[in-house]
């Protein structure tokens, strides 16, 4: 049987942010004070894709125009996470979006991913 390092993974106590989710949360807060952001939420929001099977953004997001969107956060994916995001995209009148950092060496910045 294979154990995980579930720390090794990035998964920390709900509610802990990790290293990449708190420097995305201070994109959105500079993001909040330009005006492109009315509100976020770290771990805000549960949603249900099936019995017994629940997806939770890492951040809810309300933009400027009102909309709310759902951000996931990943330093790299794992396929059940992008099957779920794909099925909650589906699901639910959110625009979906996934972002990972990218390097300093090509600008830093977050790539971003529509679903």
């Amino acid at each position: 049987m294979k154990h995980f390092n579930h720390a090794a993974l990035g998964r920390l106590k709900v509610g802990v942010m990790n290293k990449t989710e708190a420097a995305y949360a201070e994109n959105l807060n500079r993001r909040m004070l330009a005006g492109e952001v009315l509100w976020f939420k770290f771990e805000g929001i549960k949603l249900r894709l099936a019995d017994a099977t629940f997806y939770s953004p890492d951040f809810a997001v309300m933009v400027d125009s009102g909309q709310m969107e759902m951000h996931e956060v990943k330093g790299f994916w794992q396929d059940d996470a992008r099957v779920k995001i794909k099925v909650a995209a589906s699901l639910f009148p959110f625009r979906f979006i996934a972002v990972q950092p990218l390097a300093k060496k090509v600008g830093g910045g977050w790539k971003t991913e529509e679903f």
